[in-house]
């Protein structure tokens, strides 16, 4: 467990991330940052954080539940290097330690969940380091964790924040935060998953239009298109955030894990392909002691304890 420490980490002048009057944010990988630090343990539970290696990205536990949040508030949570391996750390950390069962991700300050990348790195990025697509493949990696995650947006999620965001299983919104892609008014296209996570999310049309225009939208507005599934004021995020991971958690470990892949799968596949997926996932489930416990707790009108099983 690590000690509690000062984030020192600098970034770029404000004004070159979105988020507020100035300037706009990319989902583009961002490039070599020599920013260094320890992890922060900003935990006013009973657990203590985990350690990521950098001062821009600090865990916590709360419970069984990893809060991951993104601590450069000064340059609205911007994305750099440091960000991109403090997330891979932590996500490493949530996977070996078996005290973590869910993950949630959220934005250091009141303005920002994640803003995107330094447009001012943009300048420098070549052929390779498109082919290299470290921020995609990391959010893919997100999309791909077993455990459930869910994204407590607070603040302006544009470019590769936004991206963050759709990776997550579940996006809930303060009411206050703000989404867009705006990436092709540099010149290039959202590429962490953006061109292919919004249009599934909230159709064909609406993904078009938000990507070739680079609007952005208000919480309400991706609360109707979808892209989130609640919106509650900015003081109440983290508890409904938590709120739904505890719900989750009350479920059978196996089955929220299956669901989540069996879900995830069937949307990438036909429909028949779906439904053999869901059928060799249900008769995993029928074998699994978990069931058991599940349906003796029903039958006998008491709360399932699943981790006993």
């Amino acid at each position: 467990m690590s000690e509690t420490t000062t984030d020192t980490t600098t970034g770029t002048a404000a004004d070159t991330t979105t988020g507020t009057d100035a300037g706009t944010t990319t989902g583009a990988d961002p490039a070599a940052d020599t920013t260094t630090g320890t992890g922060a343990d900003t935990s006013t539970g009973t657990d203590a954080g985990i350690e990521t290696g950098t001062g821009t990205v600090v865990v916590e536990l709360r419970g069984r539940v990893a809060v991951v949040t993104v601590t450069r508030p000064e340059v609205r949570n911007a994305l750099n290097v440091g960000v991109l391996d403090g997330i891979e750390a932590a996500l490493d950390a949530c996977e070996r330690r078996a005290d973590v069962d869910a993950v949630v991700f959220t934005g250091a300050g009141e303005k920002s969940f994640v803003a995107g990348a330094d447009i001012s790195q943009l300048v420098g990025y070549t052929l390779q380091d498109g082919l290299r697509a470290r921020m995609q493949r990391l959010w893919d990696r997100i999309q791909d964790l077993e455990l459930p995650t869910i994204a407590a947006v607070n603040g302006v999620a544009l470019g590769g924040g936004n991206e963050l965001a759709m990776s997550c299983d579940i996006r809930i919104a303060a009411d206050r935060a703000r989404f867009g892609l705006p990436e092709a008014g540099l010149g290039i296209l959202p590429g962490a998953g953006g061109t292919q996570r919004l249009s599934r999310l909230v159709g064909l049309g609406r993904a078009q239009e938000m990507i070739l225009t680079g609007r952005i939208i208000d919480a309400e507005e991706a609360l109707r298109i979808g892209l989130v599934t609640s919106v509650v004021p900015p003081e109440e995020l983290l508890d409904a955030a938590l709120g739904t991971a505890g719900t989750i958690l009350a479920k059978g470990p196996l089955a929220v894990r299956l669901a989540k892949l069996v879900v995830r799968g069937g949307a990438e596949t036909d429909q028949r392909t779906g439904l053999l997926l869901e059928r060799l996932a249900q008769s995993l489930l029928y074998a699994a002691d978990e069931k058991a416990e599940g349906a003796s707790a029903f039958l006998e009108k008491r709360p399932a304890r699943f981790r006993d099983a």
